[in-house]
């Protein structure tokens, strides 16, 4: 598994980038070629991407609104609803055949969710996943606490995988009240600065990221 990391990035830039890698995992494949499963790690400008099944209501501001306050809209391929990007979160794109690691695209979700609740337990921060709705979240037996953390939405085509995952570490929380984010109404969401009251290493954490990936899906120590 190769990994890259791209700073901070436009979202536009990023998207064009992955789907170059996708089309080539998707060429290599077709041909018989073995795929180079790359791992992107990055950080965006402020963002509101809206997935396949997004409905348009969960975008709580119009365009222009959004445009004024510097915030870009994109309508994307991925599965799930809407969602926010921006400065302080490590967004992570994984362009993986999952031929490779054997495993179809329910398991690889959930090993995405993993290698994310392994990495808050490295911190302190109990994680968990939440029934019928992917990503990572907090005190999930408790519905008036109830939060999410990290983001997960993936597109796959004949095995190959593109979009990932958002984690909330430093990230600016006031933005995701220009949506109901994931479709939720009823449940809100936290980072890794709030939880423990301090800005996070970002640095660090995309290294641990990097070592649980090469654990779960190349070593295979699930």
């Amino acid at each position: 598994m190769r990994v890259e990391d791209l700073g901070n990035t436009a979202y536009a830039e990023a998207w064009r980038y992955q789907q170059q890698l996708f089309d080539n995992a998707l060429q290599q494949k077709q041909i018989g070629e073995p795929v180079q499963n790359t791992l992107l790690l990055c950080e965006h400008p402020h963002t509101i991407t809206l997935g396949r099944n997004a409905h348009e209501n969960n975008l709580l501001f119009n365009e222009t609104f959004l445009s004024e306050r510097g915030v870009a809209l994109f309508r994307i391929d991925r599965g799930g609803d809407v969602t926010y990007h921006g400065p302080g979160q490590v967004v992570g794109y994984p362009i993986f055949d999952l031929e490779t690691y054997n495993i179809g695209l329910k398991q690889y979700i959930y090993l995405l969710e993993e290698a994310i609740i392994r990495l808050l337990a490295l911190y302190n921060i109990a994680a968990t996943r939440l029934e019928r709705a992917a990503g990572v979240w907090l005190d999930v037996d408790n519905p008036a606490r109830t939060r999410k953390i990290a983001a997960i939405g993936v597109r796959c085509s004949r095995f190959v995988t593109m979009h990932g995952f958002a984690l909330n570490v430093n990230t600016d929380l006031s933005y995701f009240s220009l949506i109901n984010p994931c479709g939720f109404v009823d449940k809100g969401v936290t980072s890794m600065q709030q939880e423990l009251g301090r800005e996070v290493d970002e640095e660090a954490v995309k290294d641990k990221l990097k070592t649980l990936f090469d654990e779960i899906f190349v070593q295979s120590t699930f």
